[in-house]
């Protein structure tokens, strides 16, 4: 109502305490001259008046839930843009599930009754759980807790700063568990690759999809989102060089910048292309959570992990060790993996006749029986 009130008159509703430190002497003149003229001849101000241009009315209680609630229609806007409806209702997922983490340690209370010394309450929760006292309990890995500290000072700090008041404290500042370094993914070595994941037979019966992905995986280097995701339009196969693109879209984010690239094809993820290119993967875009748990059952299933540590996101640690030991510049390596080079930038990293030829320095040869095998078992995905 006194919102109402105030915008009819030609003014935004501010609270009395922002009017009397942030308002200009000609707002607060305006605001009281059309108090008085609302009174009129009474010279009596009316309540409703007072309360809406002078900031008068009860403060609106928000409370964790509703902030968030608001944070998702109004606030995080940019952060939701170019995402899909995958990557959007992951990244709501993880952050309402720290908004929940929290209301459930304190209730679904008032954003302005976060105290310091409830976040610090709050941070010793988690400090139980990064380092457990029964030794028996597994304890969580301090980014975690990092993160869901993180997010619930983050709808602080954005929904503040959101009305207004980006001055006010933030309960959660500096609160941060240190962290190990992060535990590398190891490379699949060139043997294990030549002998079991390229053997004649190793995916027989799998989803074509899913074969024609681990072969692409193998030489482009490409996360497993990047490959999944491909349009037709991103397969170039009738190029002097074919290649794939890897493109931000409107409806779809990559992980950086320099993940945009262009990645000449070779070898074995060649041939996959080829039998990919007119339809692409629809059956696992945008579902990298289906693909993932369908990939991590048949490799273990076929026992094509090297050991316990190897993921699907070894083949693209091998595709840069293998870069990196046959002395390919290292801009170019940058550029093929899509990562941000510390080195000045000159150039374009190259013409694709020229990535072509350094990646044809790493190859992994293969028996032709693969392909030949793949063609029987799936005539309509020949080339």
């Amino acid at each position: 109502m006194a919102t109402a009130k105030a915008l009819a008159a030609g003014f935004t509703y501010q609270p009395i305490d922002h009017l009397v430190t942030e308002a200009s002497l000609e707002e607060a003149l305006a605001r009281l001259l059309a108090v008085q003229k609302q009174a009129g001849p009474t010279a009596i101000p009316n309540e409703q008046a007072v309360e809406a241009l002078l900031g008068g009315a009860p403060k609106p209680t928000v409370t964790v839930s509703q902030a968030f609630e608001i944070y998702l229609s109004e606030i995080a806007y940019n952060a939701q843009l170019y995402k899909s409806p995958n990557q959007r209702a992951s990244w709501e997922k993880t952050k309402r599930t720290s908004i929940q983490y929290f209301i459930d340690f304190a209730g679904d209370i008032p954003l302005e009754d976060i105290t310091r010394e409830l976040a610090l309450k709050y941070q010793s929760h988690w400090a139980r759980q990064v380092k457990p006292k029964d030794t028996d309990a597994k304890p969580i890995a301090p980014n975690t807790a990092n993160r869901h500290i993180g997010n619930i000072r983050s709808l602080h700090a954005d929904y503040y700063k959101h009305i207004g008041e980006e001055d006010r404290p933030n309960p959660f500042r500096n609160m941060h568990f240190k962290a190990k370094s992060r535990t590398e993914v190891p490379p699949f070595s060139n043997e294990w690759v030549r002998t079991r994941i390229l053997a004649p037979g190793a995916f027989r019966k799998w989803r074509p999809e899913l074969q024609l992905i681990t072969w692409m995986l193998i030489e482009t280097g490409c996360r497993p989102s990047e490959i999944i995701n491909l349009r037709v339009e991103d397969f170039h196969m009738h190029e002097p060089v074919p290649y794939i693109s890897i493109r931000a879209r409107l409806d779809r984010e990559v992980k950086t910048d320099t993940s945009e690239r262009d990645i000449p094809l070779v070898g074995i993820a060649l041939e996959a292309a080829k039998r990919a290119a007119p339809r692409a993967f629809d059956h696992y875009r945008d579902k990298g959570e289906l693909f993932s748990a369908n990939m991590m059952k048949n490799f273990r299933n076929r026992k094509l992990f090297e050991t316990p540590e190897h993921r699907i996101y070894s083949f693209r640690h091998a595709f840069e060790k293998r870069m990196q030991e046959a002395n390919i510049d290292y801009g170019l390596r940058c550029l093929l993996m899509g990562h941000k080079t510390t080195r000045p930038v000159y150039g374009d990293g190259g013409s694709l006749e020229y990535r072509r030829d350094e990646l044809l320095k790493i190859v992994q040869p293969f028996d032709p029986s693969v392909m030949a095998g793949f063609d029987h078992e799936n005539p309509n995905w020949t080339s």
